[in-house]
């Protein structure tokens, strides 16, 4: 019977045992103290999400009529503004190819030697070769000398 009802001193030993096990699992201080931080932010994130939802939605509940009314006027408002808009740009980014061209014909000529001289050198090359050859064959089919 005694082996069935272990002795105070085993019920503490495995008490304790059991407090080390799990003092060495808990978290540290940092730990808690970053879980603490996570859940205050995201307390606070979703809170604020709920309110951006609700002022959104009551937005739409009071502006809609507005809205709709002067539908009409917004489309070719915005037609216009996407017109100017783009034509801006475009006139923009025209310039800059252009810019940028004029700059690498200009370092080219100057003898700089911008990235892709040498494919041009190279094409000029060739065009010149087939200009020959093309002059070349002309005088024979012609017979001029």
């Amino acid at each position: 019977m005694a082996d069935r009802y272990p002795s105070a001193a085993t019920a503490e030993n495995q008490a304790a045992d059991f407090l080390r096990k799990i003092h060495a699992h808990s978290p540290n201080t940092n730990q808690v103290v970053g879980f603490f931080t996570l859940l205050t932010a995201g307390g606070i994130l979703l809170l604020l999400s709920g309110v951006t939802v609700t002022v959104v939605v009551l937005g739409l509940i009071i502006f809609t009529p507005l809205i709709v009314v002067s539908s009409p006027v917004w489309l070719p408002i915005a037609t216009v503004l996407f017109i100017a808009v783009a034509g801006f740009l475009s006139t923009c980014g025209f310039g800059v190819a252009a810019v940028a061209g004029l700059s690498w014909i200009y370092k080219y000529f100057k003898g700089r030697h911008p990235p892709g001289a040498d494919r041009v050198d190279y094409a000029r090359s060739r065009i010149a070769d087939r200009a020959s050859h093309v002059k070349d064959y002309a005088r024979e089919y012609s017979g001029a000398e």
